[in-house]
């Protein structure tokens, strides 16, 4: 899991939401009221408030065309809500059967209701790629007879 995480509140500007996945190239975002997360953005949640097929008006220029701006709009008009979290000490097997069965890139950690991390399917497959790469030099050097050290 990612213990530095990005947040936002339902109140927030999306343009707060496109700064954090543009600049600090994050594609989840907990959303916490009061402490407590209430909600989630994605990167793909992000793109489709803006874009044309959802709402041509969402980007608007300048009189001369030469900067562009998000139209205002709040985080709370494009989140998830309904969100699931996992505690801490999940399976990250565990994780991974929700993530997939519930099809989220990403879920919250919590404890005691507190945002503690999130976990991602990026996180889920380093995971899984560490312990295949294990298994396959484990594999390997039986093959080649040589001692489980």
């Amino acid at each position: 899991m990612t213990s530095n995480v990005f947040t936002v509140e339902p109140h927030d500007l999306i343009d707060r939401v496109f700064f954090l996945i543009h600049y600090e190239k994050v594609r989840h975002l907990p959303v916490v009221e009061k402490g407590k997360v209430v909600g989630m953005v994605s990167d793909r949640d992000m793109y489709k408030a803006l874009g044309p097929k959802s709402n041509s008006n969402a980007i608007e220029a300048n009189k001369s065309g030469t900067e562009l701006h998000v139209v205002p709009k709040k985080v709370q008009n494009i989140m998830r809500r309904g969100i699931i979290s996992i505690q801490p000490d999940a399976l990250a097997s565990d994780a991974a059967a929700i993530m997939a069965e519930h099809k989220v890139g990403a879920i919250p950690v919590t404890k005691d209701d507190k945002l503690v991390g999130i976990l991602s399917s990026t996180d889920i497959l380093r995971v899984f790629s560490k312990v295949e790469h294990a298994k396959e030099l484990r594999e390997q050097r039986i093959a080649e007879g040589q001692s489980h050290t």
